[in-house]
């Protein structure tokens, strides 16, 4: 029997606090949830969910380097990253496999620094504004054989 495949859920700073961090923008739902709850779906979907966080730009860049040299595919919430971190862009850039990005608000609804993403261009996708939905609905677009995704 063959391992289900492997897909990352790369989380940006702050979001270790979702559930205490502005909950009227983030929701109530905790990390631990968070983690949880990507991680049950990924079963459901027939994947391994592996779930991290960090607030250490470097480290965040490892991981898409790992992602890369693997071809994983990776769920992407880059945090304030979005907005301004190249150094992330480049190596989101090197993708060997899909790459969603995720935001739990809809940064087009909010202040105009968060209006432009330098991850966008590079990814996949992007779903925002759905809350931890988000993440699910990016899950379940690395579920969709290649040839029924957009682009392809």
């Amino acid at each position: 029997m063959t391992a289900p495949p492997r897909v990352l859920v790369l989380n940006g700073p702050n979001l270790g606090r979702l559930g205490s961090r502005e909950p009227d923008v983030y929701g109530s739902t905790s990390y631990a949830g968070l983690v949880e709850r990507c991680t049950a779906l990924g079963e459901e979907l027939g994947f391994d969910v592996e779930v991290r966080e960090t607030n250490d730009e470097a480290e965040m860049i490892r991981w898409l380097h790992e992602a890369a040299d693997g071809s994983l595919p990776v769920v992407l919430n880059p945090g304030a990253f979005t907005h301004y971190s190249y150094a992330l862009r480049d190596a989101a850039a090197q993708r060997t496999a899909p790459l969603v990005e995720v935001h739990l608000s809809n940064p087009y609804a909010r202040e105009e620094f968060r209006h432009t993403s330098v991850v966008a261009a590079v990814a996949s996708g992007t779903v925002a504004g759905f809350g931890i939905g988000s993440y699910f609905l990016a899950l379940r677009s690395l579920a969709e054989p290649a040839e029924k995704r957009p682009g392809s």
